[in-house]
């Protein structure tokens, strides 16, 4: 996927408002996607990004996460975390299945369709520039800061 366009969406977020990827042309966009709202691993994650969202901005990049839950479950983990991130609702799978990250996994030996956690760097002309693919949550926000930053000083030289 890396050096293609990142696949178009629109996705209600926290407040059941549709949101397009479209609106965010000229940004740089961290897309995340994760498995479920107030589970460990997402929740680090979460706050982990919401943590470096300030300078995130300063570099003129937005971060946006994607799971199946709802609106309104998104809107819960927001306030019971603090987040300020933007959160979208994909229910229907289509966004998790364009961004191949809606995958089979094994649990407790059954095999099932889930989520694989992984974050999308896409630049200013809505191209995808890096992808982590089971992401491990520990540092990652601070791993994306870090291409993003990477990211934006080869666009300069070149």
């Amino acid at each position: 996927m890396i050096g293609e366009e990142a696949p178009p969406f629109c996705l209600p977020d926290t407040d059941e408002t549709e949101i397009c990827l479209e609106k965010f042309r000229g940004n740089w966009v961290i897309l995340y996607f994760y498995p479920r709202d107030n589970t460990p691993g997402c929740t680090l994650e979460a706050i982990q990004f919401n943590r470096e969202l300030e300078n995130f901005a300063q570099s003129g990049a937005v971060i946006i996460g994607v799971s199946p839950d709802t609106p309104e479950s998104h809107r819960k983990f927001r306030e019971r975390h603090g987040l300020h991130l933007v959160l979208l609702s994909d229910a229907e799978h289509h966004v998790l299945t364009a961004y191949r990250v809606w995958r089979p996994k094994v649990l407790f030996g059954k095999e099932l369709l889930g989520v694989e956690r992984s974050t999308f760097l896409i630049d200013p002309q809505g191209t995808i520039v890096e992808v982590w693919r089971k992401v491990r949550v520990t540092g990652h926000a601070t791993e994306v800061l870090s291409s993003l930053e990477k990211h934006q000083g080869d666009n300069k030289s070149s």
